[in-house]
């Protein structure tokens, strides 16, 4: 018998920006990762969630995925559809500037999908008091499906804003979500319902 669905947010809420970066290609060259076709109108959603997240002092944390320029730290991740990308110095492997991200904001690098694998993040997270985890960006059925599994193995409770990620195609990103959506129940949320529930957040500690 399936549990309760848990609250929207439990404790205290974190939104993590997985791989806001470059983005598909605007010159019509072939890219080295497949992006589908609504990717920019999902990363577009997102500076709207980090300008309600700072208003009511909810944490967020950026990553950037970045590869040394030799190639070293790739392992396996050209063994399969993506070509070589997001190398350091390039300008497509920046946070774009849509989210606004600052100089004293939470940043993290990660040289491979998952935000957990390799990073200071758990720390970071225990840090911040962090019970549940509100994942943005892309690609839904890469990176961002691999931090909500890790995140859910590390027993935080996950959520993903289903019209502000978006994955290297329209069926890969839906089968993604409804693989979230399995572990968690009620994980798959929209920007609206992500915005109302930050508006409404009171922190623990300034309600004490």
């Amino acid at each position: 018998m399936a549990s309760p669905q848990r609250a929207l947010i439990e404790g205290q809420p974190v939104l993590v920006l997985v791989d806001v970066q470059g983005g598909p290609p605007t010159d019509g060259a072939t890219p080295a990762i497949p992006f589908m076709a609504t990717y920019d109108a999902a990363m577009n959603r997102i500076p709207r969630l980090v300008e309600i997240a700072r208003k009511n002092d909810i944490p967020i944390v950026f990553f950037q995925e970045a590869h040394r320029r030799n190639l070293i730290d790739f392992g396996r991740e050209l063994d399969g559809a993506e070509g070589v990308h997001l190398l350091e110095g390039d300008p497509g492997t920046e946070v774009s500037a849509i989210v606004g991200m600052r100089r004293d904001d939470y940043f993290i690098r990660k040289r491979r999908y998952s935000c957990f694998f390799g990073t200071e993040f758990e720390i970071l997270l225990k840090g911040l008091g962090a019970k549940t985890l509100i994942f943005v960006g892309g690609h839904t059925d890469v990176c961002v499906h691999y931090s909500f599994v890790d995140g859910h193995q590390h027993d935080y409770f996950c959520r993903v804003v289903t019209d502000a990620v978006a994955g290297s195609s329209l069926d890969a990103h839906n089968a993604s979500l409804t693989a979230m959506e399995y572990l968690q129940t009620g994980a798959c949320r929209t920007s609206d319902e992500i915005a109302d529930a930050f508006e409404s957040w009171v922190s623990p500690i300034a309600s004490s």
